[in-house]
Formats: structure tokens, sequence, C-alpha cells
């Protein structure tokens, strides 16, 4: 193990995997998630002494792929209160060292309204997670304008993490790797070309989108989607120039592997104050949870100061409660 990295970080992507999570998503047919070998070790003492070891300071804790929805609507809404208590009585416990996002059960709207005020409201959840799609919905879908709306009234972050695409194309054969080596990448730009395309991104300004792993495959799609802007006839306003603007303020967070070769795409359009650190812990392991930090630590040695910004200052930006804790 190396020394700890010489900045404390803010993390705003990990997940934390509760005993009654684990069991119902096993139950659903889960056990190997993915195509995952299955679920890491996960407890709230591993957690903090693995944050210890990594310099991070805080880690903002979700439910991750395949979510809380396992068909059934009721049962969603169960799950979805019990994670989000976990999460939530971990974060009053330490509440320097955790955040929470709070897990909704679309594509049920009614149960995921109720739940999203539950948690913001009485937990004091800091955001939510919404997977890439859910039971084949992308987030721009029509049905889940009312959530968007209000999502959008509250400014709330939202940190959108892909999940296993659901079309019988997208299939892996018995050869293909595990759904996030390849597949999460791709249904990534999915989700936020949905957005764009659907106008979900301009009607609702204030939401504050997290997109994982760097932008996972947009960076180096970005002006090909632009170019949807003069092809397709009801794009209306948004112009390629408008497009690469809506992509640019959005934020983005650096777990995976984003250098060296993604993070110099996506800094080609994104705001720089709105790059953030994610560890993707305990799914990506901690050996390499280090190796990829000490690969960005590398990769901007000559600019501390984006480093730095990355590591903590744009987070607390995003989470000034952070200041005060």
């Amino acid at each position: 193990m190396t020394d700890k990295p010489p900045h404390k970080c803010i993390d705003v992507h990990s997940h934390f995997i509760p005993d009654a999570y684990r069991a119902a998503a096993v139950s659903a047919g889960h056990a190997q998630p993915d195509g995952m070998p299955g679920f890491p070790p996960w407890s709230s003492e591993l957690a903090l002494a693995t944050m210890d070891r990594l310099g991070i300071e805080t880690s903002f804790l979700s439910i991750s792929s395949p979510g809380i929805h396992f068909g059934d609507d009721y049962a969603a809404c169960l799950l979805a209160r019990t994670v989000n208590d976990s999460g939530a009585a971990l974060k009053a416990a330490h509440p320097a060292r955790f955040g929470h996002f709070a897990s909704l059960p679309l594509p049920d709207v009614n149960g995921a309204l109720e739940e999203l005020a539950r948690a913001l409201d009485v937990l004091g959840s800091d955001g939510v997670i919404l997977e890439s799609n859910s039971g084949g919905l992308y987030p721009g879908d029509p049905k889940f304008e009312p959530v968007m709306a209000e999502l959008d009234r509250r400014a709330a972050v939202v940190l959108l993490h892909p999940t296993s695409p659901d079309c019988p194309v997208c299939k892996p054969p018995s050869v293909a790797p595990p759904r996030p080596i390849l597949e999460f990448m791709f249904e990534t730009a999915r989700a936020v070309t949905n957005l764009l395309l659907s106008g979900t991104l301009t009607r609702y300004p204030r939401i504050r989108f997290i997109i994982p792993h760097a932008g996972a495959t947009l960076p180096v799609l970005a002006d090909r989607i632009a170019m949807a802007a003069g092809i397709l006839p009801d794009m209306g306003a948004l112009t390629p120039e408008k497009i690469l603007a809506l992509l640019g303020r959005l934020y983005y967070d650096m777990a995976g592997a984003p250098v060296p070769r993604l993070l110099p795409a996506l800094q080609s359009f994104a705001d720089p104050s709105r790059l953030l650190y994610g560890s993707d812990w305990p799914f990506t392991p901690e050996p390499a949870v280090v190796r990829l930090r000490a690969q960005l630590d590398a990769h901007l040695a000559s600019d501390p100061a984006l480093l730095a910004n990355i590591c903590r200052n744009n987070a607390l930006s995003l989470f000034p409660r952070l200041r005060q804790t």
C-alpha cells in the first residue's frame, strides 16, 4: 500500500450495501449484479477504515446498479425507505465522513415523488441517485417529467449512475465482459443524450447532474451528438454550440480510469469547477482505487490547483454543508 495521497478528498461516487439491500437483490436474482462475480464486502466500519487509508475525508454513499426496483412497485417503495433510512442514519452518525444520495423507486413516479420529498425534507439526504434507465425508460422519458420538475424546483443534486441496458441487442454474449466494463460507459452516454435530445436539460436547468466515470464515452462522442442539432428537424433552438454548452455545465466525477486519455477530452468542453473526485469503492477494489488515484495525481502534477479543486474544493462548492462539519 502506498502512502496516503497528499490531498484529502471528498468522494462523490462511492457505494454502500446494507444487509437488507444485499438480501433483496440476491433474492431478486441479482447475486451477480450486471455480470459481476458478486457484491463486494461492505460495512460502515470497513468503509471508514478504507477511507482513512485512501485519504478520503467524506464519502457520499449511494446504492449502485441494479438499483432497488426489481419489478414490483410496492416492494421497490419499501426497499427505497429501508436503504434511505440506512444511508441517513450513517450520515447522522458521521456527518463529516458520510453524505447520502437517496434511491427512488422509479419507474413508479408517484412512489418516487413521495420518497424524494421524504428523503430531502425528513432524512436530510444530500441528493438522489438515478439509474441510467429504469425498466427500460431513460431519464428524459415523458413519464418522468413530474420527477424532473420536482428535482428542478429543489435544485437537487442527482448522481446519474449507469446500469445494464434494457434492450435485446445489448444483451452480452457468453464471452462478453461484465456490463460495467463496456456497457456502463455507453449506457451513460445514452442517458445523457436522452436528457439532451428530449429537452430535459433545457427545461430543468437547476438540476445539478453528476455524470460518472469522467463522462464515460461522452467526451469522444460530444461532437457527434452535437451534430444532431443539424440533422433532426425538431431540435429547434438546440444548436451544436448549445448542446456542447449544456454538456459543459454538467458535473463529472473521476471514478474509473480518467487518465491519461479521457480527462483531456472531457476538459475540451467541461467547466473545470465542475470536476469532482470519485472512487467507486467498494465495486472498485481498494488497490485499484489507490492505483487510479496515483495516476490522477501524476497526470495533474503540473496543475496542483486543478488537482486540489477536483479532490476537494469543487465538492465544497456543491455541498457547502461540509464547510461547517
